[in-house]
C-alpha cells in the first residue's frame, strides 16, 4: 500500500496536514490537536446536471467498491485511523472495562408453539445469541441452534426462525457478515439435523408456516449478479410459497406486481390456517395495501383487501372472516379497527380501541383480549381491552423505560415480555392475563450499581416554536456548570420511536463521566404519523433544528459546552449528524456519523436505497432536489471550514446504505477542513449495517468510539476514570 508509510511516519498526533490554519476553539475547554497527514485522495471532474443546476462529484471513483484504487484508498485510512486511535491514553482501559460490563447473562422474549417454549440466550460474551427450546417454563433448556458454529468469527448470525405450528420444524435464516442477504433452512427440532431444504436471495422477509406445517411462505428477489450484490438496486420482490423437501426452485410464486417494481410482500398466515394475508409495502413510506387469499379453497385468488397506499395497517388477527387490525387510518396515533372480508367497504369498519392521547405502536391478541402498547411521550404504556374494546387494565411497569413482546394466541392464557430502561438491563417478564399479574422470568445482574445514576426527561423548544422531549441520563449529582462531556444521539427519521433502553456501551461513557442524551426528533414515530411527516422530504430540515435545539438547550442550561459536546447517530442518524456538523460546526466538539446516508443527491441508486424516497424524497424530482441539495451532508461541505473532530464509521459489507457514502463524504471532509480537529474514517471488515454484528466487533467499535470522544472532548484519562 503506497501511502501506509507516509501515513505512520508524519503522523504526530491528531489533527490534519502541517499547513492547516487555525481555527477558533468551540468555548469550553478544547484540546490542541497536532498535524497529521491525511491519505492522498483524487479528485476527477465529474459534473451532473440536476434540473439545469451543474453539481460536482469528484469522488465518484468511491462509488466502485471492488476496484484497486478504491480497495486502496481503504487500506491508507484505515492505517491512518488505527494510528490516530493508537496513540489515546486508555483505551485499553476502556476496552477492558467494556468487557465486563458487555459480560452478562441476556434473553429474548419467549415465544409458545407446538408445545414448545423457546427463546434466545447470550451468555455474555458469545458473539452470537443461541436459540433454545424447553417443553415448559422451568425445564432444562436444549440448544435449538448455535449461530456461534456456523463461523469461527461470529459473522454469520441469525437472521429470522419461524417454528412450524406443529413445533416439530424451525424456518431460520441466517446473514453472513452483515449483509441483508438471507439464506434459510429448515431444521428437525427432535433431532437437531438440517434438512435438505436451502432457499437464497432472501430480503426484507417475513416467514410463516401453513397449519400443516408442510410448508412456509417468504419473499424473494430474482438472483443478483455476484460481483456487484452488495449494491445493484433491488426491485420486484416476490411472494412464493415453500413445500418442505423439495428445490427452491419448485417454490410456487403466491403473488407479485410485474407492472410495479417497487412494490413488496409479506405474507402471514392467520392462526386458524385459513387465511393467508398479504401486506403490500412501497418502500419505507408508512403506507400499505392489504390483501388476502382463503387457503380453505384450493385455487382461490388473492383478493383486494385495502386497495391504496394512503395509511398503515397491521395484521392483528381473525375471528373466521372478521380480520383486526391497527390503523392510522382517520387515526394519526393510530386505533384497532375490524374489517369483515365480506362486507370489507370502509363504511363498514368497525373501531374496537379507539384512537388515544398516546401513540399507539403495536396491539397483539391473547386469551381474547387486546393487548395494546403505546408511547406517552417516549416511553411505554401497556393497557388491556377486551374483544369489544372496553378497557380491563394497564399492566404496572418498573418505571421509564420501553416494554416489548406481548406475543401471543387468542387461546392462551399467558404472554410475555421485556422491560429496559437507560439503567435497566433488559429484565424478562410472564404476564398472567386472568389475573393481570406479572412475574420476573429473568433478571439479569450486571457489573454496576443503577442506584448511582438518574434519568430526566426534558422538553425544548425547537427553531419553530415545537415542543420537543429529550433524555438526559448521567450519574446523579450533575453539576450543570457546562463542563460535562456530553454524548448527544438521534435519528429522527421513518417513524422509528427512540426510546429508553440499556446499554453497556452507554453504561461505560456514564462511568468515565459523560452524559448521555437521546433527542426525540421530528421524523420519528413517537407522537404518531403526523409526528413522522413533520420530518420528512420539504419538511426534513424540522428534524436538524429538533436536533441543533436540544444542543443549544443543553448548552445553554450549563449540561454542557460546545467543546465538551459530541453528536452521534446511525443511518438516518448519521445523515442527521453530517447534516447537523455541516450546518452548524462550531456548535460541537466532536461528530460521529456512522453508516451515514450522505450523498442526498445519489442514495437511490443502490440496493434499497429507492424506498427512503417516502422520506426523503428524490433529486429526480425538481423541488425536493431543491431541499436535499441545501442539507446533504457531502454538498453542503465548505472548503476552509473548522469542523469538529469526526470520526465516519461504515463497514465493507454494508448493503443498506452502500459504504461510498461515508468514502465520499470523509474525502470532502478531509479535503474542506481548515482546522487541527481530525476527520477519521473507521472501516469494519466483513461487518455490513448493524444488525448481527458479533460482540467482539461491538466492543471493538465503541472502544474506538469512546477513546476517540476522550480525547476529543478532552475528558480526563479514560485508565483513570474507568478504574474508579
Amino acid at each position: 500500500m503506497k501511502n501506509a508509510s507516509l501515513v505512520v511516519s508524519l503522523l504526530a498526533g491528531f489533527g490534519i496536514n502541517a499547513h492547516a490554519q487555525t481555527c477558533a476553539a468551540p468555548a469550553g475547554t478544547a484540546p490542541a490537536y497536532r498535524p497529521v497527514a491525511y491519505p492522498a485522495t483524487k479528485k476527477i471532474d465529474q459534473q451532473d446536471n440536476y434540473h439545469g443546476t451543474m453539481v460536482a462529484d469528484p469522488y465518484r471513483w468511491l462509488e466502485d467498491a471492488n476496484s484497486a484504487e478504491t480497495r486502496e484508498w481503504v487500506e491508507s485510512q484505515n492505517t491512518l485511523t488505527q494510528s490516530v486511535l493508537g496513540q489515546i491514553p486508555g483505551r485499553e482501559a476502556i476496552r477492558q472495562r467494556l468487557t465486563k460490563l458487555w459480560n452478562y447473562e441476556r434473553y429474548s422474549v419467549p415465544y409458545q408453539e407446538g408445545g414448545r417454549y423457546f427463546y434466545s440466550r447470550n451468555d455474555g460474551l458469545q458473539n452470537q445469541s443461541v436459540l433454545y427450546s424447553m417443553a415448559k417454563l422451568g425445564d432444562t433448556p436444549r440448544v435449538l441452534l448455535d449461530p456461534n458454529k456456523l463461523a469461527l468469527d461470529g459473522t454469520v448470525a441469525l437472521a429470522g426462525t419461524a417454528v412450524s405450528p406443529d413445533g416439530k420444524l424451525l424456518a431460520y435464516g441466517t446473514a453472513a457478515s452483515g449483509s441483508d442477504w438471507n439464506e434459510w433452512k429448515v431444521r428437525d427440532i427432535a433431532t437437531g439435523k438440517d434438512l435438505s431444504d436451502h432457499l437464497k436471495w432472501v430480503k426484507f422477509s417475513s416467514t410463516s408456516w401453513t397449519r400443516d406445517g408442510k410448508g412456509f411462505f417468504y419473499s424473494r428477489y430474482d438472483e443478483p449478479k455476484e460481483a456487484t450484490k452488495l449494491a445493484d438496486v433491488n426491485y420486484f420482490q416476490k411472494l412464493y410459497f415453500h413445500k418442505i423437501g423439495t428445490p427452491q426452485s419448485a417454490d410456487v410464486l403466491v403473488f407479485d406486481r410485474p407492472d410495479q417494481k417497487e412494490w413488496g410482500f409479506q405474507g402471514n398466515v392467520t392462526d386458524d390456517g385459513r387465511y393467508l394475508v398479504i401486506s403490500s409495502t412501497q418502500g419505507t413510506a408508512h403506507k400499505n395495501r392489504v390483501f388476502f387469499k382463503d387457503l380453505a379453497k384450493p385455487g382461490s385468488t388473492v383478493l383486494a383487501l385495502v386497495e391504496q397506499f394512503e395509511s398503515a395497517y397491521s395484521f392483528i388477527d381473525n375471528d373466521g372472516p372478521v380480520f383486526y387490525f391497527t390503523t392510522d387510518n382517520k387515526a394519526p396515533r393510530q386505533r384497532v379497527i375490524a374489517i369483515d372480508t365480506r362486507k370489507a367497504q370502509a363504511a363498514n369498519w368497525k373501531t374496537i380501541v379507539p384512537e388515544s392521547a398516546q401513540t399507539l405502536v403495536s396491539a397483539s391478541r391473547v386469551n381474547h383480549q387486546f393487548i395494546a402498547n403505546y408511547l406517552a411521550d417516549a416511553r411505554s404504556m401497556i393497557k388491556v381491552f377486551d374483544r369489544n374494546g372496553r378497557a380491563v387494565r394497564e399492566v404496572a411497569l418498573p418505571g421509564i423505560g420501553s416494554a416489548t413482546g406481548f406475543n401471543g394466541k387468542a387461546s392462551e392464557r399467558e404472554t410475555f415480555y421485556s422491560f429496559t430502561g437507560f439503567t435497566s438491563p433488559t429484565t424478562i417478564y410472564r404476564l398472567d392475563m386472568k389475573s393481570g399479574a406479572s412475574t420476573v422470568l429473568r433478571r439479569p445482574t450486571v457489573d454496576f450499581d443503577p442506584s448511582s445514576y438518574e434519568t430526566r426527561q426534558q422538553f425544548f423548544t425547537s427553531r419553530d416554536g415545537t415542543r420537543v422531549p429529550m433524555f438526559i441520563v448521567s450519574k446523579k449529582g450533575l453539576k450543570q456548570d457546562g463542563s460535562n462531556p456530553t454524548y448527544l444521539y438521534g435519528y429522527g427519521g421513518f417513524n422509528i420511536s427512540m426510546t429508553p433502553g440499556f446499554s453497556p456501551a452507554n453504561l461505560a461513557w456514564m462511568e468515565m463521566g459523560g452524559v448521555y442524551v437521546m433527542a426525540n426528533l421530528r421524523g420519528g414515530g413517537e407522537y404518531g404519523e403526523a409526528w413522522h411527516e413533520a420530518g420528512t422530504k420539504l419538511q426534513k430540515q424540522n428534524v436538524f433544528d429538533d436536533f441543533i435545539g436540544a444542543a443549544e438547550w443543553l448548552i445553554a442550561n450549563k449540561v454542557t459546552s460546545p467543546a465538551k459536546l459530541a453528536i452521534g447517530g446511525g443511518s438516518n442518524g448519521g445523515l442527521l449528524v453530517g447534516a447537523a456538523m455541516t450546518q452548524r460546526p462550531e456548535l460541537f466538539g466532536a461528530a460521529i456519523p456512522q453508516v451515514g446516508v450522505m450523498d442526498m443527491l445519489r442514495f437511490h441508486k443502490f440496493t434499497i436505497g429507492w424506498a427512503w424516497a417516502s422520506d426523503y424524497g428524490s433529486s429526480d424530482n425538481p423541488e425536493q432536489f431543491k431541499a436535499l441539495v441545501k442539507y446533504s451532508p457531502l454538498h453542503n461541505l465548505k472548503s476552509g471550514s473548522c469542523y469538529p473532530a469526526t470520526m465516519i464509521t461504515t463497514a465493507d459489507h454494508d448493503d443498506r446504505v452502500v459504504p461510498a457514502h461515508s468514502f465520499k463524504f470523509a474525502a470532502a471532509a478531509q479535503a474542506a477542513q481548515a482546522g487541527a480537529a481530525p476527520i477519521i474514517i473507521r472501516i469494519d471488515t466483513k461487518a455490513g449495517h448493524g444488525a448481527g454484528k458479533p460482540t467482539s466487533k461491538q466492543i471493538d467499535e465503541v472502544a474506538d468510539r469512546w477513546g476517540f470522544l476522550s480525547r476529543a472532548l478532552n475528558m480526563a484519562e479514560p485508565a483513570k476514570v474507568v478504574a474508579q
